[in-house]
């Protein structure tokens, strides 16, 4: 019987079925333990230091102490220092990325996504490299800079040669003001080799949801395809951080499994990156599983309501506080809304989950993996965001200075990153709106910059800033960072 070893590289041991049951089984007997909670809630709060602010973060047995806990008062606690912890190393910053789907070719057989070998119905697609260009070109003109590619696990379509072409055609176009500075990956788990030339290509973050932490489960959702193995996928950030990737990116697709498992999987998935590599996820994304194709989600009997959802997502802030979160299209403005206090870093900002969708005029249905709830413009969601407060960033400068992995983490630990983050946020939130904000969302754009620019500490930077931003206005001078 595996034992659990949060440095093995197995993923019998370091997700280990056996000690997330012991966790939960503890969760349930302490959810009430008013003085053992009390004592958690203490040990997440970040604080103060020389340096900056610190935040202890949780180990998984901690954190699902307060993922179990139902007492109100403990719950809004938990919400409190989510939102304490968020602001203290993100800021009130957000930044905006989209999805960019590649092909729906796929050969596994996944029984919640619509991509699946046995779905005969639903329109196959590959971008050709033109039309890779037409869908960036699309991006661009609504202000992206921050791309997230997907493609189905299909080595005769898809093939990492395929991947690669794809993502060298995305940084070389360049159209009116127009750059996409960092491409996300989001495709199957592979070998070593393979990461090395995603590395070398210049990707920003690997992602990779493990769908469910449960292995019987795995296995059922997953009854054909490479996709079936459930060690060689779950040990996939590994092969990744060997190859060079230190920015990877973890989720789960809630709705598949019982939330309290998966929790503590995601947080055990956590605390093994940063005890092997010295550095854990860089983001931690909350799907949950959405109508779509031949894809009917009450057929699914773990589905989670907004108000778990919006506890688990605290309670993953608490746990891993240096970590972005991430939460997608997937999820109405209201819930979006909600969730963006408790701890998410990052969201999508006008999605197309068609393979081809951002060049079409209307939304096509025809490929789409999930359907999206938040149909939104680019500039709404802009705009939605600085009223609630929260400054669009458009930065991808930490990745294109070197400040990845580690180096990030190490920043992000010591409270330095607001120094350079939030000047290079207003830089970025200033291109969008000179380049393709609506007259609306530049009145509201250009106070926030001038309100926020005072709040930067170092007068030094805050001159070169105010000097930048009025560069950007007067000229076609764009990607000034810090």
């Amino acid at each position: 019987m595996a034992v659990y070893n949060p440095k093995s590289l197995k993923a019998e041991e370091f997700i280990n079925d056996a000690e997330i049951k012991e966790t939960l089984q503890y969760a349930e007997e302490n959810k009430n333990n008013i003085e053992l909670i009390d004592k958690i809630l203490e040990k997440a709060r970040p604080k103060k230091t020389e340096n900056g602010c610190r935040a202890a973060g949780l180990t998984h047995r901690e954190a699902s102490v307060l993922l179990a806990c139902d007492i109100p008062e403990k719950v809004e606690q938990i919400y409190k220092i989510a939102e304490e912890i968020k602001l203290a190393f993100y800021g009130n910053r957000i930044v905006m990325f989209a999805p960019l789907y590649l092909s729906n070719y796929c050969v596994n057989g996944c029984v919640y996504c619509p991509y699946h070998l046995k779905n005969k119905h639903i329109a196959r697609k590959k971008l050709t490299q033109e039309e890779v260009k037409n869908e960036v070109i699309a991006l661009q003109d609504m202000g992206h800079k921050r791309l997230a590619i997907e493609a189905g696990e299909d080595p005769v379509n898809n093939p990492i040669e395929y991947i690669l072409e794809c993502i060298k055609t995305i940084y070389s176009v360049n159209h009116k003001n127009g750059a996409i500075r960092r491409v996300n990956v989001n495709i199957a788990a592979t070998t070593v080799e393979n990461y090395r030339k995603l590395k070398d290509a210049g990707i920003g973050t690997y992602i990779l949801f493990q769908e469910t932490y449960h292995k019987e489960s795995y296995l059922k959702l997953h009854p054909t395809g490479p996709k079936h193995d459930y060690d060689y996928h779950t040990e996939a950030m590994d092969r990744a951080m060997e190859g060079g990737i230190d920015d990877v990116g973890l989720g789960v697709l809630f709705g598949l499994e019982l939330y309290k498992y998966e929790f503590a999987g995601l947080i055990m998935h956590a605390e093994h990156l940063e005890a092997v590599h010295g550095v854990g996820p860089h983001t931690i994304s909350v799907p949950r599983i959405k109508k779509a194709d031949d894809i009917d989600p009450e057929s699914f009997d773990n589905s989670i309501s907004d108000e778990i959802f919006a506890k688990i997502t605290a309670c993953i802030r608490l746990a891993v506080p240096y970590t972005g979160m991430i939460i997608s299209t997937r999820e109405s403005e209201e819930v979006r809304g909600k969730l963006l206090n408790l701890g998410v870093s990052q969201i999508s900002g006008a999605s197309r989950t068609s393979v081809g969708g951002y060049s079409e005029e209307e939304r096509p249905h025809d490929t789409e993996q999930f359907d999206v709830s938040d149909q939104r413009t680019l500039d709404e969601v802009v705009n939605w965001l600085m009223k609630k407060g929260h400054i669009p960033s458009f930065c991808t400068a930490c990745y294109r200075e070197g400040r990845t992995g580690d180096r990030f983490m190490s920043l992000c630990k010591n409270g330095q990153i607001l120094n350079c983050c939030h000047p290079n946020a207003l830089m970025t939130l200033t291109e969008f709106l000179v380049d393709y904000a609506s007259e609306e969302t530049k009145i509201r754009g250009f106070k926030m910059i001038d309100d926020e620019l005072e709040k930067i500490p170092n007068p030094k930077v805050r001159a070169i800033a105010r000097e930048n931003i009025e560069n950007i206005k007067k000229s076609n001078r764009r990607d000034f960072r810090f």
